[in-house]
């Protein structure tokens, strides 16, 4: 699979499978899925849905996908597989499909996701998508993880984490911004700059404290309760496979 994600959730499996598994639990913290509905269909066989994904302001898929659940496995893991497409002329990907697996590991559960896709629109589609597209699908997929991740562990709703994390966000912002103009309006010592009231060993110093905020903004660790997608794997290792069960889909398209 094109894509991967991978954290590790201290909490237990059939906790996590409901909140991944129901379209409802999952629609709150996936933040790739802005809608999905369920579609008329036998109870025992794989679901149909339409769903709905906004990537940008002005930019949603759209389309239907089938997705089937492997409760009990015989190694103890649990799996699930999905197939999507989108007919629409203005959706960026064709069809696609992925898989998400659940391995007990102690406490915990290893809760892992692969998936890949075909863009439309030719060579200028697929350069669009590995400029643009591919890297946020990525990012967001793994930053859901963490924000799933969060809830169960430690009982942060997803709303309340994308507040965390747009306040998080929005400071780092008026620390770079003020700390730019600052250093921007004149140099330390020089009479009209925003230093120059002060002493000057105090004008010297100021821009040093100004360039390690403005560092700390930049590359400081998230906030233990802010979602980051850096906390997830990102690379599969080498035995990563999809399910069998991926396999036996078929396209909804």
């Amino acid at each position: 699979m094109g894509l991967y994600a991978e954290t590790r959730v201290r909490a237990g499996l059939d906790t996590l499978w409901d909140r991944t598994q129901d379209p409802a639990q999952r629609r709150r913290w996936d933040l790739r899925i802005t809608r999905i509905t369920p579609l008329p269909g036998p109870a025992d066989g794989p679901r149909r849905f339409r769903y709905a994904t906004r990537v940008l302001p002005f930019l949603t898929l759209c389309g239907i996908s089938v997705t089937a659940g492997q409760k009990e496995r015989p190694d103890g893991t649990r799996a699930s597989a999905l197939r999507f497409a989108a007919a629409h002329p203005l959706s960026p990907i064709t069809e696609g499909g992925g898989y998400l697996r659940y391995v007990p590991d102690g406490d915990g559960v290893r809760f892992l996701t692969g998936f890949d896709y075909r863009p439309r629109g030719g060579a200028l589609g697929a350069g669009a998508d590995r400029l643009l597209l591919r890297p946020l699908l990525a990012w967001a997929t793994a930053w859901s993880f963490d924000r799933l991740r969060l809830w169960l562990e430690r009982g942060i709703t997803p709303e309340r984490a994308l507040r965390n994390w747009l306040a998080e966000l929005l400071v780092r912002a008026l620390v770079l911004t003020v700390g730019a103009a600052c250093l921007a309006l004149g140099s330390p010592g020089s009479p009209g700059g925003p230093f120059g009231a002060l002493g000057p060993a105090v004008a010297y110093l100021c821009p040093l404290l100004l360039l390690v905020a403005m560092s700390l903004a930049l590359f400081k660790a998230p906030l233990s309760g802010t979602p980051a997608a850096r906390r997830c794997l990102r690379t599969p290792p080498a035995r990563a496979r999809a399910p069998r069960l991926l396999c036996s889909l078929e396209n909804p398209s």
